[in-house]
């Protein structure tokens, strides 16, 4: 079974949550996250591959931007708003408002027969 593993919230570093947050669909999965919604990974709809999209939920998890959760053989990904809003206030609000003015991340959307 993977190790879907989070970092604690002491040790979300800010080097590398910028760096996981300097990603278009990257950024892209957080704007669809930022609801606050629980999401399946097959409900997140980008156009790269299935592989890639897993490869950017990895880096999100381990810079300690999502949470993912697993059940059976389904996983699941939140965001991690709470903590990051305690340990960094006010970035979260200002990256996803900068990335909503610009379009950064609009190719990322959620699919609504939530495969």
């Amino acid at each position: 079974m993977p190790d879907h593993s989070s970092p604690a919230d002491s040790e979300i570093a800010l080097p590398r949550l910028l760096g996981a947050l300097s990603d278009p669909t990257r950024l892209g999965i957080v704007r669809v996250l930022s609801d606050g919604a629980e999401r399946g990974w097959g409900q997140l709809c980008a156009p790269v591959a299935k592989s890639t999209l897993s490869h950017h939920l990895k880096v999100l998890r381990e810079a300690g931007v999502t949470r993912t959760r697993q059940e059976g053989t389904r996983c699941y990904v939140t965001l991690r708003r709470e903590t990051l809003d305690a340990r960094f206030p006010g970035l979260l609000p200002a990256l996803l408002s900068a990335a909503v003015a610009d379009n950064v991340g609009e190719h990322v959307t959620e699919r609504d027969d939530q495969a």
